[in-house]
């Protein structure tokens, strides 16, 4: 039996042998149509709806919806992306959401639609967390950020709007500056310069060996830096003289 990656990365003929013998049973409802064909497949509905709607041959395939109660890929994609964005980490484990980055990055189609839904997908997640603090949904956030970053998901414009939100609880809880900056989707030295990253950001880059000396000393001699960067800094400097 398929599991979610094998459908999520079949071709269209492992598709069609997947499906063909699943018959279109008229006699339920569209919502009882999709579960009873995920349970074919030991998969909710919520899972079997991205592993075929985020597969790139499910679209030329429109033989395989009806079963699934969908009349066309269209609605397909909209039951797909409602799943993806609202669940967090219940209907679709968390495994397969890093599948599905995984399986998408290369395509530059599936990859431009899920940078469109990542936005409300965060968004949703960061407000469960703000009102429950599920440790368990806190470091499935933090490990599915790192793939977003990792996987280079996040366009420059998302990093740019996450890094200009210095009030960010999140931002802090992520270390995110230190993930952006390990992922190389902006370049250190860029980032360190900026005054929108906090001292103690800085301080965690320069812990983590990011940072070049000779960057370090750069933005030292920039007279305008506040006393607390200024002190840390100094600090490293100090205890890192050869």
């Amino acid at each position: 039996m398929p599991d979610f990656n094998d459908i999520l990365s079949s071709s269209e003929e492992e598709l069609l042998q997947n499906f063909y013998k699943i018959r279109d049973d008229t006699s339920l409802s569209k919502e009882d149509k999709l579960n009873a064909v995920g349970k074919k497949f030991l998969l909710r509905g919520a899972q079997l709806v991205c592993a075929v709607g985020f597969n790139p041959n499910a679209q030329h395939l429109p033989e395989i919806l009806p079963p699934m109660g969908f009349d066309s890929f269209d609605e397909l994609a909209r039951s797909r992306n409602d799943a993806f964005t609202t669940d967090i980490y219940k209907r679709i484990p968390f495994d397969n959401i890093i599948e599905i980055y995984t399986s998408i990055k290369d395509n530059s189609e599936l990859l431009q639609i899920m940078q469109y839904l990542l936005k409300s997908r965060l968004h949703n997640i960061e407000h469960r967390i703000e009102e429950t603090v599920n440790s368990i949904i806190i470091e499935k956030y933090k490990a599915e950020m790192r793939a977003i970053y990792f996987d280079r998901i996040a366009t420059i414009d998302f990093v740019e709007e996450r890094l200009d939100n210095t009030d960010s609880g999140f931002r802090a809880l992520l270390n995110e500056v230190a993930i952006i900056t390990e992922a190389k989707i902006i370049p250190t030295g860029d980032i360190f310069f900026r005054d929108s990253i906090l001292p103690e950001e800085k301080r965690k880059l320069l812990a983590k060996a990011l940072i070049p000396m000779d960057l370090v000393e750069s933005r030292l001699a920039n007279e305008s830096i506040s006393a607390d960067e200024r002190r840390i800094l100094q600090e490293h400097i100090k205890n890192n003289r050869q």
